[in-house]
């Protein structure tokens, strides 16, 4: 060990003395109610940012390790005549949750509500995450019972005995079944505020030992548990799944649910006092609206990232604005300056260059930590704009910390409403974010506004090919083309696709009446009659600098961030090469299934196109 790292007993002192309060001061033994309170919002940050995947297997092991619950429970009962003693090892699955850190529904009545009641958080943001845990924990629950039932576990007669335990649960009266699940969900939202509280594992161990003895004593529901029961007795037994989940399982969930809600989380938030905030990451963050809490992302936003340097924002409708997310302001300066180029073209064009920095995912910002990476993100902004040196455009900046980076792209596009996000595609891109978090589709399926993906090599706009079959993808292409004439005074060259000799004709009139509409007279034009639309592209391409092109099928962003869009052209071309997407009205059926959107035009030639 290094001398520089070995304390001397002296300076051992000096720092014991220096950490005794001053006169009048009291240590705390434990943490106050608004302590414990900053601890369950710091964690909810993290649980409701999590990412699909990362929820719903976490859930299902949590679902899983409720199996050894009713298999202790319902061989020990079946062993012995003591209630007491049947008992005693029914806590273990829950201990393996929350030691371990699973996801359990009933314990996400708390944490999760706890930031929805903060308006940091969205009340569509709360119910998604409560139904990708509460899936996974009766997937997991349901893949224990099917072991149970059929792998030989149970001894006869805890075999016996456990088929009673949901025929109990289903002979029980609808109220107070109700209400001894309201019971339940009131000692697990319990359970969490105090493992919050505790300062060590083996308090956090006695304190879910202790609680959640008291369900089987108390005689209590618990929907996980009681749905293992279920699909032990339908696979076991004569239930039926439907009678089960209706006169059992249910009146248990909305019991838990109300339960921990209402009896703990309520009263623990009003319990707290004004300022229990005031040290934590949100204390400088705008809040969500009343409208951005009940309808999430329809209305703006569903949640509050870790740092958001951006001010109260009044949109100019006179303005044109593009934003341009980075997530690397050193290595992006040519996206920008592009995006400047562009805007220039406009009469009042704005570009607005966010600083998206991915925040830990496993552990909280402290004070420190925002303050650090707001000044440092803030002094690469300086140098950036300075490098970039905007003419004929205004240049705005902003700072996003947040664990869900890629998502934060679409949630500034809704608050600020730009006609234009341009960002870059590529390794050290925000792109490395996007499969961790919430379903694509939901995102990439619904844009805000006109999307441009850069595949930058050098950005040169020199000579600017740009393919076109028609459609809305392509008019966004030629607005780009024409932007890009107007400022740096690139040559366009038009590239219309048909298949074979006989259609050549009909495809060069297309092209023409394409370019007399969209003001491309002087362009180049090209009509290719091989049929193979990436041959044709590669090989013009050859002979320039930069590629439009339009989206296809089912959308360009969804299949770029899921590695599904295979355009062989978009690597084998030396240029750089533009992906441009239009938000598209896509029926509810399509959304939900995910077809593609594939269309044929038909123009004014009186022949069809397939868009590009």
């Amino acid at each position: 060990m290094a001398d520089a790292d070995v304390q001397s007993p002296t300076d051992r002192e000096r720092e014991s003395e220096e950490s005794v309060p001053e006169t009048g001061e009291v240590v705390p033994g434990r943490f106050s109610s608004d302590e414990v309170f900053q601890r369950i919002v710091a964690d909810a940050d993290h649980e409701i940012t999590s990412g699909f995947r990362e929820l719903f297997f976490s859930g299902v092991a949590g679902g899983f390790a409720i199996t050894i619950t009713f298999l202790l429970y319902a061989s020990l009962s079946a062993s012995t005549e003591s209630p007491v003693l049947a008992v005693l090892l029914y806590p273990l699955g829950f201990v393996y949750i929350i030691i371990g850190g699973y996801q359990l529904y009933t314990e996400n009545t708390l944490p999760p509500v706890a930031l929805t009641l903060e308006r940091l958080a969205s009340l569509p943001a709360l119910v998604r995450h409560w139904l990708i845990v509460l899936a996974g924990n009766f997937a997991g629950g349901a893949v224990g019972a099917i072991v149970l039932a059929y792998g030989g576990v149970f001894e006869p007669a805890a075999a016996e005995y456990a088929l009673g335990l949901a025929q109990n649960g289903i002979e029980t009266p609808i109220t107070a079944l109700f209400f001894k699940a309201a019971f339940a969900g009131l000692i697990v939202a319990g359970v969490v505020w105090m493992d919050f509280a505790a300062r060590d594992t083996i308090s956090r161990i006695a304190v879910v030992y202790m609680a959640f003895l008291a369900i089987p004593l108390g005689n209590l529901f618990h929907v996980v548990v009681s749905f293992t029961e279920v699909v032990y007795t339908m696979l076991a037994g004569d239930l039926a799944l439907v009678t089960g989940m209706t006169e059992f399982v249910l009146p248990v969930l909305l019991g838990n649910t109300l339960g921990g809600i209402l009896l703990v989380t309520v009263v623990n938030y009003y319990q707290t006092s004004e300022r229990r905030l005031e040290i934590e990451q949100f204390e400088n963050v705008r809040r969500l609206s009343v409208r951005e809490m009940l309808l999430g992302n329809l209305a703006g936003r569903s949640y509050v990232p870790l740092v958001d340097t951006l001010e109260e924002f009044v949109r100019d409708p006179d303005s044109y604005r593009i934003l341009v997310p980075i997530a690397n302001p050193r290595t992006e300066t040519r996206l920008v300056e592009f995006a400047c180029a562009l805007a220039s073209a406009r009469e009042k064009g704005t570009v607005h260059a966010v600083h998206i920095v991915q925040a830990p995912a496993n552990r909280p910002l402290d004070d420190g930590d925002r303050a650090r990476i707001t000044r440092e993100s803030e002094r690469l902004m300086d140098d950036l704009e300075q490098r970039v040196q905007p003419e004929g455009a205004a240049f705005e900046t902003s700072t996003i910390v947040s664990s869900r980076s890629f998502e934060e792209v679409f949630d500034r596009a809704r608050r600020t409403r730009p006609d234009l996000v341009t960002i870059g595609w590529g390794q050290s891109r925000l792109w490395n974010a996007a499969r961790a978090e919430r379903p694509l589709d939901e995102l990439t399926n619904r844009l805000p506004c006109d999307f441009l993906v850069v595949k930058d090599r050098g950005l040169d706009c020199s000579r600017v090919l740009l393919p076109t079959a028609g459609g809305p993808d392509s008019d966004l292409s030629a607005e780009v083309a024409r932007a890009l004439q107007s400022t740096l005074g690139a040559e366009v060259s038009l590239l219309h696709v048909v298949d074979g000799p006989d259609a050549v004709e009909g495809g060069e009139r297309f092209l023409d009446y394409w370019a007399s509409d969209h003001d491309f007279d002087d362009a180049a034009r090209i009509v290719d009659d091989s049929g193979d639309v990436e041959t044709a592209i590669e090989t013009a391409g050859a002979d320039h600098t930069m590629v439009l092109l339009g989206a296809t099928e089912q959308g360009m962003l969804s299949r770029l961030v899921t590695d599904s869009l295979h355009l062989d052209v978009v690597e084998d071309v030396d240029a750089s090469v533009l992906l441009a997407e239009r938000p598209s009205d896509r029926p509810l059926v399509e959304r939900l299934f995910g077809r593609g959107r594939r269309e044929r035009r038909h123009d004014d030639t009186g022949s069809d196109h397939r868009a590009e």
